[in-house]
């Protein structure tokens, strides 16, 4: 989660730039002024409140803004962040703001203030009463306005500066280049965020086949726990020799094993972008071993795709591969496969449960040809990435 304020005195720019870093990182926008103009405009008995107050540049109470923002977060799931743009605008709404963060087990990743002189503030000020009609835009208003954020608002600043959050940036020039100093400063204290998705569905959905493609596609990692024991087994080591026998049988194999290997494709991977998890987790236990091993990497699930086929279409996509270069130990008989499907039922279904309760889970019809399939998962993927990365 992305959560900045951007900070400024009136007329420096906060709201054309705003619109341009709602659109780039899909943040929630947290406009207090905003959001009371168009209580204002409703008529409501919170607008006939606070107009009094704001067409004279003043502050409205800290309560009010509280109640505005949490509704207005509560009412926005599907966003990547918060944009606050006029908030906080006092160490006391500074101080809020942290409880209120801590509350959504988020926190605050910077402050960036666009800096301006005090006549080039003025000269725009007035230049937009006359293009907005805003009554709060007079000369004797703005002078009010700019002293409210001299006496009141820039002590936010030391607030923030203190905690090595606060970031100037020159909010005079090209509108473009100085996006692009806000960028490079949200870039540069950003925690790296990560797409880790989990490909779920029956044997023989092709979890493997497009897992690969996928990764390649989205500059992700692929961690196959079949495969990965398949090669302890092929290369004769201790895991492997322990293995054998649940894989030949297609089953699943005691947890700590996967647990290793996971942990040790991660730490063999510390540039990752993220991880496309293909055979693990196969049990709701699994599902609280990946959460706790993710966690402690700074990382969580970030979506699950379950790639949907018929049992039937299953049925004859494993007989297909027992007969191919491909075949594997747990293929090479109907009662082998059986079993396999039967566990899946029994031990994998529960784990999509989990996971739509914690609204990650999607799904894609995978009937269909290979190529067709893969267009479904790089939506699902491309629309994970855009709503929880």
């Amino acid at each position: 989660m992305l959560n900045i304020a951007l900070f400024g005195p009136p007329g420096a720019g906060k709201g054309t730039q705003s619109k341009k870093l709602l659109e780039k990182y899909n943040l929630t926008y947290i406009s207090t002024g905003d959001m009371l103009r168009s209580e204002i405009a409703e008529g409501s008995s919170l607008g006939l409140e606070a107009k009094a107050v704001i067409e004279m540049g003043g502050l409205v109470s800290d309560e009010l803004i509280v109640k505005i923002i949490e509704k207005k977060i509560n009412t926005d799931t599907n966003s990547r962040g918060i944009l606050f743009d006029g908030f906080p605008r006092t160490t006391v709404q500074a101080y809020i703001l942290e409880g209120l963060l801590l509350k959504l087990g988020s926190k605050l990743d910077c402050m960036v203030s666009l800096d301006a002189p005090e006549d080039e503030l003025i000269e725009r000020l007035l230049l937009r009463a006359k293009t907005s009609g805003r009554s709060d835009d007079t000369m004797d208003v703005i002078k009010v306005r700019l002293q409210e954020y001299n006496d009141k608002t820039k002590p936010v600043a030391d607030f923030y500066d203190k905690k090595g959050k606060y970031h100037k940036v020159n909010g005079v020039g090209d509108i473009d280049e100085i996006f692009e100093g806000i960028v490079d400063v949200i870039e540069n204290v950003r925690d790296k965020e990560f797409a880790n998705i989990v490909l779920l569905g029956r044997p023989g959905s092709g979890k493997g086949t497009q897992g690969r493609l996928l990764a390649e596609k989205h500059d992700l990692v692929y961690i196959s726990t079949g495969k990965l024991l398949r090669q302890e087994v092929d290369n004769n080591t201790e895991i492997g020799k322990i293995v054998e026998p649940f894989m030949t049988k297609g089953e699943i194999v005691p947890d700590e094993i996967p647990i290793k290997l996971i942990e040790r494709e991660i730490e063999n991977n510390p540039d990752a972008n993220g991880f496309i998890f293909k055979g693990f987790p196969r049990t709701i236990v699994q599902a609280y071993i990946l959460d706790g091993l993710l966690r402690r990497e700074g990382m969580a699930v970030s979506g699950v795709i379950d790639m949907k086929v018929s049992t039937l279409e299953a049925v004859k996509r494993l007989s297909e591969r027992s007969r191919s270069d491909r075949k594997r130990p747990y293929d090479e008989s109907a009662e082998l496969i059986v079993n396999r499907l039967e566990q899946y039922n029994s031990k994998t279904v529960p784990v999509l449960d989990y996971y739509k309760k914690q609204e990650k889970y999607n799904s894609i019809k995978a009937d269909n040809n290979k190529e067709e399939v893969f267009l479904l998962l790089s939506e699902q993927v491309d629309f994970i990435c855009k709503t929880s990365c």
